[in-house]
C-alpha cells in the first residue's frame, strides 16, 4: 500500500538485541489529508535508521508500506512497516499563465503577388 502523508511527529528510537541479533526500530507519525477530514497514522521503520534521519517534520513524503496483523494471546496487533519513502515531487515549473488573445494578421491583399522561384 502507499499513501502520501505529512510528517506530524518522528517518536524516538527504540533498541534491543534478539537471537538474530540488535535491532532498532522507531516509529514515526504522519497526517493525511482526505478532504475536511485530517488522519493520522503511525508507521514502523525497522532497521532503517537512514530513511527516517532524512525526515523533516512538516515535510509531505510517498511512503509505502506493508500492513499485516496478528494474534497473541486471543488480541489481534497490527503493525504498518515502511519499506519505501520518497519526498513529495514539487511541480517542476509555474504552469504557463493564459496566453493573450491572438489579433487579426493584416490583411496582404493589396501588396503585388509574388512568384514563388522554389525548385519544388
Amino acid at each position: 500500500m502507499e499513501f502520501e502523508g505529512t510528517v506530524y511527529k518522528i517518536l524516538p528510537v527504540t533498541k534491543g538485541t534478539s537471537a538474530r541479533g540488535e535491532w532498532q526500530r522507531q516509529d514515526v507519525v504522519f497526517e493525511m489529508n482526505e478532504g475536511s477530514f485530517t488522519r493520522k497514522i503511525c508507521v514502523t521503520f525497522f532497521n532503517k535508521p537512514e530513511d527516517v534521519a532524512r525526515l523533516k517534520e512538516g515535510s509531505t513524503y510517498n511512503v509505502s508500506v506493508n500492513i499485516e496483523s496478528r494474534e497473541y494471546n486471543g488480541r489481534w496487533y497490527t503493525d504498518i512497516r515502511a519499506w519505501r519513502l520518497q519526498p513529495k515531487q514539487e511541480a517542476a515549473a509555474a504552469p504557463m499563465p493564459d496566453m493573450p488573445p491572438i489579433a487579426e494578421e493584416p490583411s496582404y491583399a493589396s501588396a503585388p503577388a509574388q512568384v514563388d522561384d522554389l525548385p519544388f
